[in-house]
């Protein structure tokens, strides 16, 4: 009885292994080496998808829960800390063979990168790729080193210091607002060759020749590369020094201030058509005007020296009319502004007011205010010119007083600012007019008197001074009296 039990006991554990080892069998599955759809992946933010595709075997194996994973390796192609760049959905892949597309991730930059695909039910891990390079390029466009100054100057038994601009120009995108970059420099050996130097975000120079940096993508090619900087020893102490304008030459001042920028030194010193700026001791130094800059620069053990006409492209223009202008009441002014703006439009202005449908070079002002006109170049270098002037109602110079005053106020309100007197002893009558001092200095005298004493500043203190007249007609009559001059 023992002995049938035991052979039952046997035969059934047989049929429970037997059973787990066809169960075993079934679950596995075997996965072939990815093959890449690519020689290299150069990604940036326009473009990152690639796809592998690879085989495996049997179908039947898989698990409706499978899903396949693509690993990435390090740059050196070890797994050990692999980065997971793609997950399938669950049951979503179920043929053989199968494609997957992927993503690098924006740190991936090396030679020897390396795939492999990993499934989850059953599991199972493929052989890795061959190699490939791949490199994110997060910065892909051209950018300045020098300050875009295309030249720069050593001392004999120094050196020069060039650097990648951050942030550079306004529309430069260095490459160094992304620090997990590395570049490479390079030394021209004709127009179209040139050798490694060194890597870095600078490079100290002391060989004569023309550099320039690129980021380094490695077999990748890349749009993200310096301008040429070329680089000399000075001669005799003397080097140039190179200006450039940010804004070019000539330059727009509609885009606002161009920034002038001359080579690396320990101190510098601009001038203006040879006149020392004060204050422009900067390797930069802004300007909307015209004119010939120069700089110096001190390099240590000697001097570098550079200048540049700078030209503004704004359009010339004149207007015919002065700040302040007169006439009588119903008379009419012909303002008319010239200019040789590239197709230039006209706005008019009264008391800060648009003048509507008035939009020649020509306007007629007929009123007495303040008036505006605004010439704008619309083509080329677009900017615009003000010229602002006022139309007053003209004096009366010989109003028709009664009598000789004794007050004046010179204080330019208008009022009061001359000695008016009657008009039988103004311009055209001939008659003696003199002016003097309390100690008897004369001041003033003419036969052709036109109300306009003072015409020049007397000088008023706090203190109030006083004048004496003399009026002598021609028919022998004579007229005396004193002036109180108030401030």
């Amino acid at each position: 009885m023992n002995n049938l039990t035991s052979i039952k006991a046997s035969a059934f554990w047989l049929c429970i292994a037997v059973l787990m080892l066809t169960f075993t069998a079934k679950a596995q599955i075997v996965i072939g080496a990815p093959s890449l759809g690519f020689s290299q992946a150069c990604a940036s933010e326009s473009f990152n998808s690639y796809t592998t595709t690879f085989v495996f075997s049997p179908e039947a194996n898989l698990d409706a829960s499978n899903q396949f994973i693509v690993e990435l390796s390090d740059a050196d192609g070890d797994f050990s800390d692999a980065t997971v760049i793609f997950t399938s959905a669950a049951g979503s892949v179920t043929a053989s063979p199968a494609s997957l597309d992927f993503s690098i991730p924006q740190t991936t930059g090396g030679e020897n990168y390396k795939i492999r695909i990993k499934s989850t039910a059953p599991v199972a891990t493929s052989s890795s790729s061959v190699a490939f390079a791949a490199y994110y390029k997060l910065q892909d466009s051209p950018f300045s080193i020098n300050n875009l100054v295309s030249t720069g100057a050593y001392c004999t038994g120094s050196s020069y210091l060039l650097t990648i601009d951050n942030p550079g120009s306004p529309t430069n995108d260095s490459p160094l607002n992304y620090p997990s970059l590395n570049y490479k420099w390079y030394r021209e050996t004709s127009p179209t060759t040139s050798v490694f130097v060194a890597e870095g975000a600078i490079l100290e120079v002391s060989t004569e020749g023309t550099y320039f940096v690129e980021t380094n993508y490695g077999s990748c090619t890349s749009n993200s590369a310096s301008n040429r900087v070329t680089i000399s020893e000075a001669t005799n102490g003397q080097a140039d020094a190179t200006i450039a304008s940010s804004l070019g030459n000539p330059y727009c001042p509609a885009q606002g201030l161009t920034t002038l920028t001359t080579i690396g030194g320990n101190s510098y010193q601009w001038y203006k058509d040879g006149n020392i700026i004060e204050g422009a001791t900067n390797q930069m130094y802004q300007t909307n005007d015209s004119g010939d800059f120069s700089v110096q620069v001190d390099l240590g053990e000697c001097m570098a020296t550079g200048s540049i006409d700078l030209v503004s492209e704004l359009f010339n223009s004149d207007i015919n009319v002065e700040e302040i202008n007169t006439m009588e009441e119903g008379e009419t002014l012909t303002v008319t502004v010239t200019d040789d703006a590239n197709n230039p439009t006209y706005e008019w202005y009264f008391n800060n007011s648009l003048i509507q449908d008035e939009t020649d070079a020509t306007y007629d002002a007929s009123e007495f205010g303040n008036y505006k006109v605004v010439i704008t170049e619309n083509n080329g270098c677009i900017g615009a010119v003000e010229y602002q002037f006022t139309l007053q109602e003209a004096l009366d110079l010989f109003p028709d007083v009664e009598n000789i005053p004794n007050l004046i106020s010179p204080n330019n309100d208008g009022i009061n600012d001359t000695w008016i007197i009657p008009q039988r002893f103004v311009s055209g009558t001939n008659t003696s007019i003199r002016i003097l001092t309390n100690q008897g200095k004369l001041v003033f005298q003419t036969n052709d008197y036109q109300n306009n004493w003072p015409q020049e500043d007397l000088g008023l203190t706090s203190i109030n001074q006083v004048y004496y007249y003399i009026i002598e007609t021609p028919d022998g009559t004579t007229e005396k009296g004193s002036i109180t001059v108030i401030k």
